[in-house]
């Protein structure tokens, strides 16, 4: 029993050796250390522009709901659901003949007292009338005055044209109804351009400017960009959501765009000409720093970095890199600071 446990022992400490001496011909060569295989990828000085994302909804430019100030019979439709109108095209006519009535009885009243002012003010001048006579006279003259013109303005009123020029709706009375003063008739919305409302967070609030170019996306054309401006800036932020709301105006020309879609927007803040960017894998977090390992002369060296903008896999370098230099992507965990390196598959050379 003793000595099967000495051939045991000795044979575990020659396997320790044999595996010890293994493990050090694989982590040097000829004396030195072997380098470690990595992926790495230049830093490139490219274009950059630094943006910010927001949900809105799209708007008509002009959006309005026609209805008639007057009430009566609608006696005409001018219009196809659905079809552009020019400003000033007709849309309604209503029975007009109550307010040609009311007019000619006011035009008939008008003549009579300007006949009856005339002959007072004769009168008056050779000191037949009083001047209380000749006042009531001028008096009633205006009055009657007055009573044409509102016959006049209530008899145009019973014709509805469009205030601008847009796209009519769905209208929801038919010929033959009466209908009431302020009653909704149709609606009407001028769509080229489309107006987009959203909101950015409170603290882009000194980097949104008038002019700014906006990106959109909707659903209904999920391959197409829509490119607007921005026009308009609520000075008042949002309390609840310490949010901004901002208006841009698109270019409709094909009005494919329609009020109420669902926007995705992209407001471009800032564009760098020549900013520095490396994949967002050579980004090596440690605590509240961002570092990266850059290859100088077969070695990596540990170097902090100032990160800006993130964009589509890429991280922008403000500070610690210079365009050209050489940084690890792949394989951060088997190195340390000063360790050689050999690249296996240098990618953006």
């Amino acid at each position: 029993m003793v000595q099967n446990g000495f051939v045991k022992r000795w044979g575990w400490l020659l396997l320790a050796s044999a595996i010890g001496f293994a493990g050090g011909g694989a982590g040097t060569q000829d004396g030195k250390t072997a380098a470690v295989p990595v992926e790495a990828a230049r830093v490139v000085a490219a274009p950059l522009s630094e943006q910010v994302t927001a949900i809105g909804t799209l708007l008509s430019d002009e959006a309005v709901t026609i209805s008639s100030e007057i009430a009566g019979r609608l006696e005409e439709i001018h219009f196809q659901e659905g079809q552009p109108a020019a400003k000033g095209a007709p849309l309604f006519t209503l029975d007009d003949s109550v307010y040609r009535a009311q007019l000619a009885d006011a035009e008939a009243k008008l003549k009579l007292a300007e006949q009856t002012h005339k002959r007072t003010s004769q009168l008056f001048s050779s000191k037949y009338a009083t001047a209380q006579s000749a006042d009531e006279s001028a008096s009633n003259l205006a009055v009657s005055t007055a009573a044409v013109e509102l016959a006049r303005v209530q008899l145009d009123k019973s014709r509805i044209v469009a205030p601008f020029a847009g796209i009519v709706g769905l209208r929801r009375v038919s010929v033959g109804e009466y209908i009431t003063a302020g009653q909704p008739l149709v609606s009407l919305e001028a769509i080229d351009p489309v107006k987009a409302d959203f909101r950015v967070p409170e603290k882009y609030l000194p980097a949104i400017k008038v002019g700014q170019t906006i990106l959109i996306k909707v659903d209904a054309f999920p391959e197409d960009n829509f490119e607007g401006k921005v026009y308009a800036i609520d000075p008042h932020l949002d309390v609840a959501g310490r949010s901004l709301l901002v208006r841009a105006v698109v270019p409709n020309t094909d009005q494919r765009l329609r009020p109420g879609l669902f926007a995705r927007v992209t407001v471009l803040l800032q564009l760098k000409e020549t900013a520095l960017s490396v994949p967002e894998q050579a980004i090596v977090p440690q605590g509240d720093s961002q570092f990266v390992f850059k290859i100088v002369d077969g070695k990596v060296q540990l170097t902090k970095v100032v990160t800006g903008t993130r964009r589509e896999g890429r991280v922008e370098i403000v500070e610690g890199l210079a365009a050209g230099d050489q940084v690890v992507t792949a394989g951060q965990l088997k190195i340390r600071d000063g360790m050689p390196v050999s690249i296996v598959d240098a990618i953006g050379a």
